[in-house]
């Protein structure tokens, strides 16, 4: 007799524009299990998650139940009617409200609110399951895991009898994870199924009893997490053939020291240390490559070097001179570029004509006209990037909000390299972008590198890393796992790295 709560079978999801997500996924959950979505960012674990909980529709293939073929209206309100309820990574919390006017919200009792009734209820599931929580208590007086902790309270509430946890400790302490964890067990004793998506090999291996990995949209494999190992799940979450056809030549002479790091900590935006002590130089003439899942350090990563994020110890040179607390405004002075991760929100101003986004870096320069720009001259200096690099647009007053991703990440490349930067920072330069925009952006990096620049390229895939760098550094929760020479690098060393092994251990 079957002990599943969940079938998924076959499960096909495509967005709009052709971009599949799920393809073919089988996906099987048992009652009173905790089961482990692993995979890169963008491996499909999300999306996989978001139709069993209504918030998307498969395109094709079917989904059970306990044992009921779900079929016709299936939305969030259904879902959880079935018993299923999800814990986002960013909480679904009021914060002005107490715990048990949060557990209120979205009942069908909301409006008869009996607080007594409530509150005794919260304190029967936290005493429970030993979650702890004042009923009384506001969102904003707590912690972040005390936060996450209402947020399994308010499925339990409804009934939740298969939970899923989005990267659920991704803001919590090593404390915090193992309190985490007890209570997912002490659930499951219960005969709750607790799904939990992550990136996190020693995470899975530690807590799960099954394991169901993801890459490009597939589900690779289920494994039982006593007969696997970090090796093989790393193999299975990164591990492809890489394409053998480099994009740089290896004739280059390195320059002087560019860029230095000097074990730099910074906090993220929940005040979590995101990175401990980092190290690396880049010398003029290289690439240098850092890889991981997303989530490690990265964004901060460039925010430091930018000037748009504070670090709270160690320092960073650029050439001789120490930019650790120099503004943004400075360091954009130095000549250093940025490609940020979001094209939209951070690199361009999408309601500003092409000849306004060009400029913005550079707008106070004489050669613009200072305060009062020369119009002719900002003309000339966007048509130029324009035709250098192929941007196909209307005209260059048209809103960039008009363009295609890939001219879009044109435009931000031609701005950036337009006043012959000595440091380039990009990162995911060709994220959401076609076969032909990619090969672009890879060559104007080549050229750049060929130049003499030095090129820090921020990236997930490892087949972009492999290709494009000289070196290669892994980032895992903020540390610097090994820093490697990119022919002499096996893929599954670095997916091990990636996955929280040190160089030497890899």
């Amino acid at each position: 007799m079957s002990n599943a709560v969940v079938e998924m079978k076959n499960i096909r999801k495509v967005f709009p524009g052709g971009v599949v997500a799920n393809d073919k996924v089988d996906l099987t959950i048992e009652k009173g299990e905790i089961h482990a979505l692993l995979g890169e960012n963008g491996a499909g674990k999300s999306t996989l998650m978001n139709i069993l909980t209504g918030l998307y529709r498969q395109d094709d293939g079917e989904l059970f139940v306990d044992g009921q073929k779900i079929e016709g209206k299936y939305g969030p309100k259904e879902a959880i009617a079935k018993g299923i309820g999800m814990v986002h990574q960013n909480f679904r919390l009021v914060k002005p409200f107490t715990v048990s006017e949060n557990m209120a919200l979205g009942t069908k009792d909301k409006f008869l609110y009996d607080g007594k009734i409530i509150e005794s209820k919260i304190e029967e599931i936290s005493k429970k399951f030993q979650l702890q929580i004042s009923p009384k208590a506001k969102i904003w007086q707590l912690s972040i895991g005390e936060q996450q902790r209402v947020e399994i309270i308010k499925m339990l509430y409804r009934g939740a009898q298969i939970l899923i946890m989005d990267e659920p400790t991704a803001v919590l302490t090593p404390n915090e994870v193992k309190g985490l964890f007890d209570i997912l067990k002490a659930m499951t004793k219960e005969g709750i199924s607790i799904i939990f998506i992550t990136h996190k090999m020693h995470e899975v291996l530690s807590y799960a009893d099954r394991i169901t990995v993801l890459r490009g949209g597939f589900a690779i494999k289920t494994l039982n997490a006593k007969d696997t190992n970090d090796r093989e799940l790393a193999d299975l979450m990164v591990g492809r053939q890489l394409d053998a056809k480099r994009m740089i030549a290896d004739d280059v002479p390195l320059g002087e020291v560019v860029l230095k790091l000097s074990d730099v900590r910074a906090m993220n935006d929940k005040g979590l240390l995101a990175l401990d002590n980092v190290s690396f130089e880049i010398r003029g003439g290289e690439i240098l490559g850092i890889a991981g899942v997303a989530g490690n350090g990265q964004k901060e990563l460039s925010e430091v070097i930018t000037g748009l994020r504070k670090v709270t110890a160690g320092k960073i040179m650029f050439k001789n001179d120490d930019i650790t607390k120099e503004s943004v405004q400075k360091i954009i002075d130095r000549n250093v570029a940025f490609i940020p991760e979001d094209r939209h929100g951070m690199g361009l101003a999408n309601n500003l004509p092409a000849t306004d986004n060009a400029i913005l870096k550079s707008y106070r320069n004489k050669r613009c006209g200072g305060i009062l720009m020369n119009k002719k001259v900002v003309d000339e200096i966007t048509q130029k990037m324009v035709d250098d690099f192929e941007i196909k647009i209307p005209n260059i007053h048209c809103n960039v909000k008009l363009m295609s991703g890939g001219n879009l990440q044109k435009l931000i490349l031609a701005r950036e390299t337009f006043d012959n930067p000595e440091l380039i920072i990009a990162v995911y330069p060709v994220r959401g972008l076609d076969v032909g925009a990619i090969d672009y952006v890879h060559q104007k990096l080549a050229e750049e590198r060929k130049k003499g620049k030095a090129v820090l390229l921020i990236s997930e895939d490892l087949e972009e890393i492999y290709k494009m760098t000289d070196r290669v550094a892994v980032l895992y929760e903020g540390k610097v796992m090994g820093i490697v020479k990119t022919q002499e690098a096996s893929i599954n060393d670095l997916g091990l790295m990636m996955a929280g092994a040190k160089g030497s251990e890899a």
